[in-house]
Formats: structure tokens, C-alpha cells, sequence
């Protein structure tokens, strides 16, 4: 590994070792790699390679659904994760983030999948919505 220094502001270091003292990471260094690792893989096509990337998101954002830890299967056609990622489309829609709505849809499911489509169905009227530019 190569070694990098970073300087935060004091009150994010505090967080950080709370979350230490917490268990959620073993040392700030693990969470400092995690961070990285999960901005790298929502903005790139960057596959997380810290051990025990899936435990620990689910750690840290513990009041959200396993149906939005990133994974690379998709989601069973009985579970409720539909309805959530259709509901976080349409809030992205309303607020005129299409290109987010857009990327989320991407990450839950391959563009073939029908569900794909019809939560491309559910942002089009909002799409209809933007002035021209």
C-alpha cells in the first residue's frame, strides 16, 4: 500500500473517532479507506477492494434499506426495493435531478431489466417539466 497524509477539520476527525470508539471501523485509517473506496464506486466503475466493504456500509448507514447496499446481483422480484428505488426516482424527478435519478436507476438495475423501464417511465414527465435549453 502506499501511504498518503490527509488533513481534516477537527470537528470531522471527532466523528471519525466516534465511529471508531462505536466499532464501526476498526481504526480511522479503515474508515478513512472506505470512504475513498465508496466515492470511487459511485462515481466511477470502481469496484471496492477493502476487505469487508459490504460490512461495513451496511454499519455505517444501518437506517437504510439492504436493498441499497450495492451489490451486483439484482433484486428479487419479491421484495419491496422496487417501491423504494421508484419513490427515490420520483423525489429526484420533482426536485429536477434528472441526471441523478438517471444514475440511480443505473445502479439498481441493468438497462434491459423491465423495471428499468418503467422507472424511466416514472421520470419522464419530469424530464417533460425542464425548460429547454
Amino acid at each position: 500500500m502506499v501511504k498518503s497524509t490527509v488533513r481534516f477539520p477537527q470537528e470531522v476527525l471527532d466523528k471519525v473517532e466516534q465511529m471508531v470508539e462505536e466499532g464501526t471501523c476498526s481504526n480511522k485509517s479503515e474508515f478513512q479507506r472506505f470512504a475513498v473506496e465508496y466515492v470511487l464506486s459511485k462515481a466511477t466503475d470502481h469496484d471496492p477492494e477493502i476487505m469487508d466493504f459490504d460490512e461495513i456500509w451496511t454499519d455505517i448507514f444501518a437506517e437504510q434499506t439492504e436493498g441499497n447496499i450495492p451489490t451486483t446481483e439484482p433484486a428479487s422480484a419479491g421484495d419491496d426495493t422496487f417501491i423504494q428505488v421508484a419513490t427515490r426516482v420520483r423525489q429526484f424527478g420533482r426536485r429536477e435531478q434528472i441526471q441523478t435519478a438517471e444514475e440511480y436507476i443505473d445502479t439498481h438495475y441493468p438497462a434491459s431489466d423491465p423495471r428499468s423501464i418503467l422507472l424511466d417511465d416514472i421520470l419522464a414527465p419530469y424530464r417533460n417539466q425542464l425548460p429547454d435549453e
